[in-house]
Parts: C-alpha cells; sequence; structure tokens
C-alpha cells in the first residue's frame, strides 16, 4: 500500500521575465521519489504588473475524471491527460488564488476583488460572488450578482488567497486577514486567530491549520496547544536563478499549498518548489521531494492525485 499518495503540484516563478516559463504543474511520487512536468505555463499574454500578477497555475481541484486549474483571471478544466476540455471566464475573476469544492458548488478566490466567486458545477455556471471588506474590527460580507454590471470594484486589501467551505459554513483567510473568517447564511466572524500573512488556513481538528509564511512554517494551532513545523530549506550555494527577480521577492523557504493526507499527515509546499510531508502527531517532516532549485519557482496549488 502507497505510504504517501500521488501529488499534483503547481508553482508560480515569481519574479519571471517575459520569455521566461512561468511556472507549470507537476505529478509528485515521493515514495518513489520521482517528478514529471504535466503542463508547463508560458505565454507572452501576461501582465506583469503586481506582485504574484497573472504569472503561473494557482489553485487546483480534481472533481471526477476533470481537473480544474486557476490562472490569474481564467478557469482551465483538463481531463486526466491534461488535455483542455473548457475554460471560463468572469468579469469578477482576478488574480485568483486556491479553490476548494463543496456541495456541488465550486469556490474560486478572486484576490483582485477580495472577493470570492461560486460555480455551480451542474451548470458550469457562476452563480454566487460574495465581497469581503473590514470596518474597524469587523469583517463584512455583501453578496453580489457574478454576472451583474453593478459589483464590487477592483481592490486587494485583504489579499484574499484561501477558501475552504465545508457543513459548518465558508472559511476565507488572507494574507492581510487577522482571522480566519467564517460564513454563513446568518453570520459572519472570526474562528481563529492568524498572524499577517498566512496562506492555505483551514478548520482542522479542532484548531487551525495554516501556512504561516512570514515565518516559514507549517502551523496547527488549538486553544490548548500549537505545533510548528519549518519549511525545508537549502545551503544558500545550492539554490539556482539567484538574483534574477527584479521584484526582489522570490526567497527560499516561503511556505504556500496544503493538502490534508490523514488525521496526521499533512503535504505542504514550498519554494525552491518543495513538497514536505509533516506528521502533525509527532511534531516533524518525515519525507520531501524537490522539484526545481530555482528560488523563483515557488509551490501554489496542492491535491492529491486520485487515478
Amino acid at each position: 500500500m502507497r505510504a504517501i499518495p500521488r501529488l499534483l503540484v503547481s508553482s508560480v516563478v515569481r519574479g519571471s521575465q517575459q520569455g521566461d516559463s512561468h511556472g507549470g504543474v507537476y505529478l509528485v511520487d515521493i515514495d518513489a521519489q520521482s517528478c514529471e512536468q504535466v503542463l508547463d505555463w508560458n505565454t507572452g499574454e501576461i501582465d506583469f504588473g503586481g506582485r504574484g500578477g497573472d504569472r503561473g497555475l494557482r489553485g487546483i481541484v480534481i472533481i471526477g475524471e476533470e481537473v480544474f486549474l486557476a490562472a490569474s483571471d481564467e478557469l482551465f478544466v483538463f481531463d486526466r491527460a491534461f488535455r483542455l476540455r473548457a475554460s471560463y471566464r468572469n468579469p469578477y475573476l482576478k488574480h485568483a488564488h486556491e479553490m476548494w469544492v463543496h456541495g456541488g458548488k465550486l469556490y474560486v478566490t478572486s484576490t483582485g476583488f477580495d472577493a470570492l466567486l461560486r460555480m455551480d458545477l451542474a451548470t458550469r455556471r457562476f452563480d454566487l460572488g460574495i465581497s469581503l471588506s473590514v470596518a474597524g474590527a469587523a469583517v463584512n460580507a455583501s453578496a453580489f450578482d457574478p454576472h451583474a454590471s453593478a459589483g464590487p470594484a477592483p481592490v486587494n486589501q485583504l489579499h484574499i488567497n484561501n477558501v475552504h467551505a465545508d457543513d459548518q459554513g465558508i472559511h476565507v483567510s488572507g494574507r492581510n486577514l487577522p482571522a480566519l473568517i467564517r460564513i454563513t447564511r446568518t453570520s459572519v466572524g472570526p474562528v481563529a486567530v492568524l498572524p499577517r500573512g498566512t496562506h492555505n488556513a483551514r478548520p482542522f481538528r479542532g484548531g487551525v491549520l495554516f501556512n504561516d509564511t512570514d515565518n516559514d512554517a507549517v502551523v496547527w494551532a488549538r486553544p490548548d496547544a500549537r505545533v510548528a513545523i519549518p519549511t525545508p530549506r537549502y545551503d544558500a550555494s545550492a539554490l539556482a536563478r539567484t538574483g534574477e527577480d527584479e521584484f526582489g521577492i522570490a526567497r527560499q523557504g516561503f511556505g504556500r499549498g496544503l493538502c490534508v493526507l490523514s488525521d496526521t499527515l499533512v503535504a505542504a509546499g514550498s519554494s525552491p518548489t518543495t513538497v514536505a510531508v509533516h506528521d502533525l502527531d509527532a511534531g516533524r517532516q518525515v519525507a520531501a521531494i524537490n522539484v526545481t532549485m530555482d528560488v523563483r519557482n515557488a509551490a501554489h496549488g496542492l491535491a492529491v492525485w486520485p487515478f
């Protein structure tokens, strides 16, 4: 029996130049220590403005035989052989990050609008938008029609980068949100405190699990305990493409991308693109695979490959 399932991993090349590859999608087998690049995101139609911008493929959701991959302003659907089958756009989808599926709905973070978009998977139509804002200590969530012209203005103050939906509600987090926010039909409010700069925050085993990106650690925080496991690091002499990032944002140890494998094991991504498996009960890393030593190449989305 396979100890660690194969994983699909997306990456973004931070600070890449026009004509370069801007990331890709990899099928990794940590048990076998093997890696296959299945998609290379390389296009001349890339907006280079802003941090991250349109570079690379990001969130991953696998539904049945289909692989959903988020780019900045477009949602792509591939079959299991990575042949493009469909793509979807919306005026309120910009700088998409992570995605989640629950109850026949696909939730996508639209970071460039401080918003979420929801797609009905039966009709493949965006049927709900949720705009988030902060007023003092309160977080507000407002529904909008993603097909109406009178929707939210483009704004990226909260840097919404993750969504996790379950029977308890829709959970939202972002780099500039100090808490994991739960949205239900009747309420909006924090369920766990988060440090600034987090990625991939979600409820987990009575607490919250997240990438504490600014402090280079995967964290599982509960009311009575806290586990923090450092992201992998390499000798500086082993890193490639250092000094080639004109924006000065590429660095090793940048943690982003989480995938729960069991009640104990979680896979986490970091830069240069590496996938590490952590045992949360033991509080340590138990396995890892390095995809590239290009320090600009940063993991983004992670998903179990079920085929």
